[in-house]
Formats: C-alpha cells, sequence, structure tokens
C-alpha cells in the first residue's frame, strides 16, 4: 500500500505533536486539524486514507463532523473522547466512526487501531478490484485480468486461445455468436472456411469445462448460427 495519509483532529496540540513522531515512524503522512471545521476544509483540499477524530472541540464537535463526513465519503474514523461512557462509545459509533479510543490513550494502541482499519480497506479494495476484473456464470468464474478460470473454485488450464474464446462468449452471454464472428475475433484474421478450426477449440473448452461434454452445461450450440454461453452472467461492471 503507498504511504498512508492520516487526519488528526484534536485541539489538544500536545496530542498531535506525540502522534506525529509515532506517525513519522510508520512513514504516515499527517494532516491536523484543530475542529471538525478545520478537518473538513482538509478533506476538501486533500486525498485522505484516514481520520482520527476527537469529540469535544470547539467551532465543530467530532460528532457532527463525522456526520457531515459521511454524507460523502466512507473513510474510516477514529474517534477520541475523554469520556468512557458507553453511551458516548454508541454515540460515536451511530453516526459512522469505525473504532472508538478513550484518552488517556497509549500512542501505540491507536497506530494499532490505525494498522488494522488500513488493513481492512486494502483488503476490501483488493477484493473489490478482483471483483472487478470477474465474469461469473453461474459456477463459473473467469478473471479478466489474470486469465484464471476456475469451476467451483478449481482451476481449470486453458490455452490463450481457449480463454480468448471463452472470455468473447462470456462477454456476450446468452447472445448467439457465429463460427465467423468467433474466429475474426479470436484470431484476427478474416473467416476463411475455419469452421473446423473454431469447432475444435470449442470441443475442447467443452471437455475442460462440462462435467458431460455431450450434454453441455455452459457453452451451447445453436444449430446453423453458432455457439453461446448459457447461464445467468454476475459482473461487477458494465461490459
Amino acid at each position: 500500500m503507498a504511504v498512508a495519509t492520516i487526519l488528526m483532529v484534536d485541539d489538544e496540540y500536545e496530542i498531535i505533536k506525540l502522534m506525529e513522531i509515532y506517525f513519522k515512524n510508520e512513514n504516515y503522512k499527517l494532516l491536523k486539524a484543530s475542529n471538525g471545521l478545520e478537518a473538513l476544509e482538509q478533506l476538501e483540499r486533500n486525498v485522505v486514507d484516514l481520520i482520527v477524530l476527537d469529540v469535544m472541540m470547539p467551532k465543530m464537535d467530532g460528532i457532527e463532523a463525522c456526520m457531515r463526513i459521511r454524507e460523502k465519503n466512507h473513510i474510516p474514523i477514529i474517534m477520541l473522547s475523554a469520556k468512557s461512557q458507553d453511551i458516548d462509545k454508541i454515540s460515536g459509533l451511530s453516526v459512522g466512526a469505525d473504532d472508538y479510543v478513550t484518552k488517556p490513550f497509549s500512542p501505540l494502541e491507536l497506530v494499532a487501531r490505525i494498522k488494522a482499519q488500513l488493513r481492512r480497506v486494502n483488503h476490501f479494495q483488493t477484493a473489490r478490484k478482483n471483483n472487478e476484473d470477474e465474469i461469473r456464470i453461474d459456477q463459473l468464474v473467469i478473471n479478466r485480468a489474470s486469465h484464471v478460470v476456475t469451476i467451483d473454485d478449481e482451476v481449470v488450464k486453458l490455452t490463450p486461445r481457449e480463454f480468448a474464446i471463452l472470455l468473447l462468449l462470456a462477454q456476450h452471454a446468452g447472445k448467439v455468436l457465429s463460427m465467423d464472428q468467433i474466429y475474426e475475433h479470436v484470431w484476427q484474421d478474416p473467416f476463411m472456411e475455419s469452421k473446423n478450426t473454431v469447432m475444435v477449440h470449442i470441443r475442447k473448452l467443452r471437455e475442460k469445462l462440462e462435467a458431460d461434454p455431450q450434454k453441455p452445461r455452459y457453452i451451447q450450440t445453436v444449430w446453423g448460427i453458432g455457439y453461446k454461453l448459457k447461464g445467468d452472467m454476475q459482473v461487477s461492471e458494465d461490459d
């Protein structure tokens, strides 16, 4: 992950100064604000990875600031408060905070909480990116970025041509593609009576993908026209 930018919002200058030392050791970039209004201004000007937000501050307190921040984004927020009653924790978490640390706190504990939140976000973003690269049709999963194909979580080894044919059919799931459309797209050559070439590759694909190639579940033949991939397609972005 790139260097994380932490926005620390607290009207106690000594606390920010102390945490600046720990953040520097972790190679975090620190942005500072002394109240909720300054925090909102910082967010308008900078890309922030995580916010440490005190509850009790002048001009705009942490609760209101958290509510305002959550109107626009989902940056992880760790609330700070000198109060330890459960009702204060509930108030902070109910307006959108991700974690809660009570003052006085150990700087090492706060750093550990920050690391945990950044790991969670990084994991989510990685999973989301992987999902965006995937096309799912029933138990068949095609990853466009890695060129990995799985069925029931088992990897299916395909040649580059086989993968290209399968991906083409998946991107047009439910639509019949003629042999010449498949050939010209995959081989990047004009279709010159190359039916056998396409048929051989389809047969090999079925042997690898289908439990019973004679009764294909995924790659369907539409006689006299071509082939289509059958199933309920799920993608995470428009194709």
